[in-house]
């Protein structure tokens, strides 16, 4: 999947997140930690929690999200209750995120809203955690626990903080996950639909065009409904199906087909109103 997320985390989430330990270290005249080099060991000593968290700041200042990231988690062990705990907490989360560790990212954000869940930084916390399971979504082929838990964090974020600058980004994400669950029916129907497991696929197609109506699968799940009726020889539901799509997406492609399909069979679209197919499309428009 594209990583679209890493740029408003960059802009948005960091910059606010530097802006308070960097004022302090201006106003205290606390000199940045030294840098260390890509391979070397960090050494775990007893610091105070400025010079410690201003070390990660100059990784991340460099690109160097692991030390900084280990950094930040430092902060958290050895200065738990102080302010700076907090913020590093989110902080550790973004460095994960950035090396490409979801799954610490996920930790470091959640462990941050079980402990704080008022805070006014929650909306990036969940925010994080979604676009790091959205980071994860695999293909249609494989299981779509991910693309689930992403979808309902992001739906989390839109609900809980519709004004934030990251609602924006997550309804857009969300849109693609429900058409990657929805992708992911179509594959399923279409393997049962081959297997002339009728029943099996009308049930998938069912699910597309009931629960997944805005998305792009909807006039091909139409037109298998079609094809899959018609081997049955539930002949008004088939003819509904494409009556349906025909009327909805007239200059689609699936529509030739399925009217070719009944054409064949001596039949016509013809919708049945008291088909499923039929309240199901008026239940939403």
């Amino acid at each position: 999947m594209g990583r679209g997320g890493v740029a408003m985390l960059a802009s948005t989430g960091l910059k606010r997140f530097r802006a308070i330990p960097l004022a302090l270290v201006l106003s205290t005249g606390l000199a940045l930690g030294a840098c260390s080099s890509d391979d070397a060991e960090i050494v775990y000593d007893e610091r105070p929690v400025e010079q410690i968290y201003n070390k990660a700041l100059a990784f991340i200042q460099e690109g160097k999200y692991r030390q900084a990231a280990t950094e930040f988690d430092e902060v958290e062990r050895q200065h738990p209750y102080s302010q700076w705990a907090r913020r590093a907490m989110l902080m550790a989360a973004y460095s994960y995120y950035k090396t490409n560790d979801y799954d610490s990212a996920i930790l470091s954000a959640q462990r941050f809203l079980s402990l704080h869940p008022g805070n006014k930084d929650a909306a990036y916390a969940f925010y994080l955690t979604g676009i790091s399971y959205y980071e994860q979504i695999s293909d249609v082929g494989r299981d779509q626990g991910m693309t689930r838990n992403a979808l309902a964090t992001l739906a989390e974020v839109v609900r809980r903080f519709p004004e934030s600058e990251y609602a924006r980004d997550a309804t857009l994400k969300i849109d693609l996950t429900v058409d990657h669950l929805a992708g992911k029916e179509m594959e399923i129907g279409r393997y049962y639909l081959n297997q002339q497991s009728y029943v099996a696929a009308i049930n998938r197609f069912r699910s597309v065009v009931v629960t997944y109506q805005t998305t792009t699968h909807v006039p091909e799940a139409l037109h298998r409904l079609t094809e899959a009726y018609l081997s049955l020889g539930v002949v008004t539901e088939a003819q509904t199906a494409a009556a349906v799509l025909g009327h909805n997406f007239p200059g689609s492609d699936w529509y030739v087909d399925s009217y070719g399909l009944l054409a064949g069979n001596d039949l016509a679209p013809n919708e049945n109103q008291d088909s499923w197919i039929s309240k199901a499309w008026k239940s939403v428009f």
